[in-house]
């Protein structure tokens, strides 16, 4: 194992660890003000497509932020993983109710959902820990920074305050987000010198 990845290993399980001490209801608090802050972003605003990940109870939860997007008329997409490769897919959906459980239990859309356009698209991103340079450690399958090589829109990673870190390490496989949100603030993510 390289020094990235054991750094990687070690932060990952450090965050893993904070989020699963959460109560419930201090989770909620925070994934309620995380929601508020990304519906008030201009990247948001101007985006006609929203590509969210469906969260599990680790992540900063998204469902909210679904539903708010399908309300306003926007198109909403979220990953299904490929079967075999370490890639995804986006597709459309029109409500939560049309997700069922897929790889590593997430739940996906159904395979015959189509495939949204990528232009004028929002990605939100999932991650355990960020540094303000918008790196992430994520859960280690490079899921996201495969279909982030060849994503042109803008991206937003969503965090709690703990999740911040000084440094994440990083190599070129790993793609940056332009955006973070936490439940406190949004950090606009600025490149490492």
């Amino acid at each position: 194992m390289t020094d990235i990845q054991s750094e990687k290993a070690r932060l990952r399980a450090e965050h893993l660890a904070l989020r699963r001490a959460l109560p419930p209801d201090r989770k909620q608090t925070m994934d309620c003000a995380v929601a508020e802050r990304i519906l008030t972003l201009p990247q948001y605003a101007e985006a006609k497509t929203l590509l969210c990940y469906v969260s599990t109870d680790t992540e900063v939860d998204t469902r909210a932020l679904i539903t708010a997007a399908l309300q306003s008329g926007k198109t909403v997409a979220v990953p299904r993983c490929l079967p075999g490769r370490p890639e995804l897919s986006f597709h459309v959906i029109e409500s939560l109710s049309a997700l069922q459980p897929g790889a590593y239990g997430i739940l996906e859309p159904p395979k015959a959902a189509p495939s949204p356009a990528f232009s004028d698209a929002l990605c939100v991103v999932p991650g355990l820990c960020w540094d303000t340079a918008g790196f992430r450690v994520g859960y280690g399958k490079g899921y996201y920074d495969r279909f982030l090589a060849q994503f042109p829109g803008e991206t937003v990673g969503l965090a709690y305050a703990f999740d911040l870190t000084r440094h994440v390490p990083h190599d070129g496989f790993d793609r940056r987000v332009a955006c973070l949100v936490t439940p406190q603030r949004t950090l606009q993510t600025e490149p490492s010198p």
